[in-house]
């Protein structure tokens, strides 16, 4: 983090969507944000980026996020980056019953308040 920003990696179909949320964040002046609407675009993008965490979508036209997830997993560069789903597909309440978790990748619900949301990247790039 040269400027001391955390940098974001967004990766979702919805470019209103994604465009709202890096406004938000990149208003804060804590985050860097980077947008990929593509989905089987985002291991490149992660590569190029280094991203502190990415928030990726579950369903997607062309891949899905847990084909994504498993992509930056087996990547030796990209291992270690923290993964959030981002997603329509679970709600809020679904996911406190199964421990904020979706196959193993911690989860929030969309529609997500900004507030919400950067407690939820804080939480996900704290150093251990």
């Amino acid at each position: 983090m040269p400027n001391g920003k955390k940098k974001i990696l967004l990766i979702d179909d919805e470019p209103a969507f994604t465009r709202l949320l890096k406004m938000n964040l990149e208003k804060t002046g804590a985050y860097e944000v980077r947008e990929e609407h593509v989905g089987s675009l985002g291991l490149a993008a992660a590569k190029e980026f280094k991203p502190d965490l990415v928030l990726l979508d579950v369903v997607m036209p062309d891949i899905d996020g847990g084909t994504v997830v498993s992509q930056i997993r087996c990547s030796e560069e990209l291992k270690n980056t923290r993964v959030v789903f981002l997603t329509a597909v679970i709600t809020q309440k679904e996911i406190s019953t199964q421990s904020g978790m979706l196959n193993s990748v911690p989860c929030i619900a969309k529609p997500v308040s900004t507030e919400d949301l950067i407690a939820c990247i804080e939480k996900y790039t704290k150093k251990d």
